[in-house]
């Protein structure tokens, strides 16, 4: 979209303090959102293709009755495959002439989009007119424009955000050398473990554990940031402080709205279940909020769990199972996940277990359902937990397994995956956004992590500050060699951080310098490669300081993997300390290279690169593999290249994209 159709609408903007920008920024992203989708859809379509789309959306609005007719609900609908055919449970409907069909559907009605000839028209189960503008759509009750604006993006419709201010992608003033620009870190001292973000009167309201006196004193407590995008945070103090109930500090748990109000708070209270630990005993407490999350009470009857005489014994997860009308919580219990059911967040049950050895402790138990590539009829069960991979080569992350719930245990269909290959993301927690139908909240969800690794967690250069989450992701469940995997890519309005990219070129790759970076240390690279004749070429990017290269993201085209080494930061290549054991095992482990199998299929391998002074986040291919990583550069001009190793390989294209700072 043209950047000076938001001449009007940047003035307006710069006018207000700074402190209240982020969240007008959100706010214009709307209005641009609108306005983009406009372009898109109201272009100059063939008559042809207006006339195909009317076509295929009549025989979505007849398939819908007749889902309506014969289960009393309607259904959601999609493209099969590539064979043109748009498939629903129970039978298939022609989609001959167009590119992309989508139908959403809730309670009392649905939304259907079609691509045809590089145009969106939708219609919707309120009229049955075809419009090409969203907002002449009359939208059902269930259907939010929220819920209409995921679909338009399925369909290929892009968002657009006013660019950032210039000042946002310089480095924010004041501000120690390693701070990120664009992740959420603490103001002071320690983050670790995210807890599940939930949405409530048009804010997402997150907590991290945080604690105020590290490295002098001991003891987390709940942090609580709020976001209108998941992207830009505003502080709002300690949530739920730890030691004031006489049953230690506050740790990981989980924080749910009870819409009904189950649990005698009334409706719609925020209720945490926690776990607190006080002299090595670890139990699960109870707080709640009737201020919409900003503060808690005590329950007066703590613990509600209290320990059987377990060591491990702690992060609870709490979901809803609806298809069991029951609260269902999954703890941590050293090797396996107990399950525990309740009525009222109160009193627990518990049902069954799920244990596995080789990965060891278990922390951080995740359960959610998803559907396989978004279709309803493979619907699945993800049970995810953090674990360590030290004995098939890895280190600390998220493992995961699909499978089923039949109310009362998990059954796995088979092994164990990985989100993410790289050192650091750890605890991580996902959460659906409750503005989507059903089967849009099964077919996608936010994931986040610490990025951050135990086994050097406390020898790292910070300032006063110790501790970031990574970018928040959307992940979904695909088919990938006869399995369901995890594909996770960044949160779409991470884009509303963009500069105007910088373009490189295709060639053969030797030494190519890429464009000058930006000197906040904040910057997206795209890298598209193709695969060489001889399928032995090595594809680099150098990330280099001073002259140095303190970092290495590359594919490996002979073995079909992609990796990160960070050998030459400034972690890695001090001398190991004469500190002790603790000290030198840390160093080796932050030492270890990290690599990920993800096989190019059609000949090019995608590289997306999230650098943020002392992070990088790589996403391989859209999201199929993933690789997070701190990185700690040396002092001096940060440069970066493109080289080749063993073989050419083909530069297809590659971009540089300054990003801006959530904070000033």
């Amino acid at each position: 979209m043209p950047r000076n159709i938001l001449g009007t609408v940047l003035p307006a903007l710069k006018s207000f303090a700074p402190s209240r920008r982020p969240l007008l920024w959100a706010v214009a992203a709307g209005a641009v959102l609108v306005l983009a989708v406009s372009l898109v859809l109201g272009g100059n379509a063939r008559p042809g293709a207006a006339a195909a789309a009317e076509r295929v959306l009549g025989e979505v609005a007849a398939a819908q009755a007749a889902a309506k007719d014969r289960s009393g609900g309607y259904a959601s609908l999609w493209l099969k495959g590539n064979d043109s055919t748009l498939v629903e449970r129970g039978g298939d409907v022609p989609a001959d002439g167009t590119e992309d069909v989508r139908s959403i559907e809730c309670g009392t009605g649905w939304l259907a989009g079609v691509r045809t000839d590089g145009k969106v028209y939708l219609r919707s189960s309120m009229a049955g007119t075809v419009e090409d503008d969203p907002a002449k759509v009359e939208l059902p009750d269930c259907v939010s424009p929220e819920a209409r604006d995921a679909l338009l993006s399925d369909l290929g419709v892009q968002q657009s955000w006013p660019p950032p201010e210039a000042a946002r992608l310089a480095a924010p003033a004041g501000d120690p050398g390693y701070r990120p620009a664009y992740h959420l870190t603490p103001e002071q001292r320690w983050m670790n473990d995210p807890q599940r973000p939930f949405f409530l009167d048009g804010l997402w309201h997150y907590y991290y554990l945080y604690n105020a006196h590290y490295p002098e004193g001991n003891g987390t407590e709940w942090f609580h940031a709020t976001s209108p995008d998941l992207v830009h945070w505003k502080n709002e103090g300690v949530a739920i402080e730890k030691f004031r109930n006489g049953l230690g500090d506050i740790e990981t748990g989980s924080a749910v709205v009870d819409t009904e109000g189950t649990a005698g708070f009334g409706k719609g209270a925020v209720i945490a279940v926690l776990t607190q630990q006080h002299d090595g005993v670890q139990r699960q407490s109870l707080f709640y909020s009737t201020d919409n999350g900003y503060s808690f009470r005590n329950y007066d009857q703590n613990p509600v769990m209290d320990n059987p005489g377990a060591e491990h014994w702690r992060d609870p997860r709490i979901v809803r199972d609806e298809a069991n009308n029951q609260w269902l919580m999954l703890l941590a219990e050293g090797h396996k996940i107990g399950f525990y059911t309740s009525p009222d967040l109160k009193q627990w049950n518990y049902v069954s277990a799920f244990e596995r050895d080789g990965l060891g402790i278990l922390e951080c138990p995740d359960f959610f359902q998803m559907d396989v590539d978004g279709d309803p009829a493979k619907r699945t069960w993800v049970l995810a937990a953090s674990a360590n991979g030290a004995e098939e080569g890895r280190t600390t992350g998220l493992a995961y397994w699909t499978g089923a719930w039949d109310g009362r245990g998990f059954s796995p269909e088979g092994g164990h995956q990985w989100l993410d290959a790289g050192s650091d993301f750890y605890a991580a927690a996902t959460w659906d956004d409750p503005r989507l139908t059903d089967g849009q909240r099964k077919a996608s969800r936010h994931a986040i992590g610490w990025m951050n690794n135990w086994a050097y967690a406390r020898e790292l250069p910070t300032d006063g500050w110790f501790g970031a989450a990574s970018v928040v992701r959307d992940i979904r469940l695909e088919s990938d060699g006869g399995r369901p995997a995890l594909v996770s890519t960044p949160t779409p309005a991470l884009q509303s951080l963009e500069g105007e990219p910088v373009q490189v070129p295709g060639a053969t790759l030797g030494d190519i310098p890429l464009p000058a970076l930006p000197e906040s240390g904040a910057f997206k690279a795209d890298i598209e490669l193709e695969k060489p004749a001889s399928a032995a070429g090595e594809a680099r990017l150098l990330l280099q300081s001073g002259g140095r290269t303190y970092a290495t993201v590359g594919y490996d085209f002979e073995t079909g993997k992609a990796f990160v080494v960070r050998d030459g930061d400034v972690v890695a290549a001090a001398p190991d300390r004469a500190a002790g054991t603790g000290a030198r095992a840390a160093a080796y482990e932050y030492r270890q290279a990290r690599a990920v199998e993800a096989k190019s299929g059609g000949g090019t391998v995608n590289l997306t690169v999230y650098v943020d002074r002392s992070s990088l986040e790589v996403f391989v291919d859209g999201g199929r593999q993933t690789l997070t990583s701190l990185v700690f550069p040396p002092a001096g001009k940060k440069e970066a290249r493109l080289a080749a190793e063993g073989g050419p390989v083909s530069l297809k294209s590659a971009a540089v994209t300054p990003l801006a700072a959530i904070r000033q």
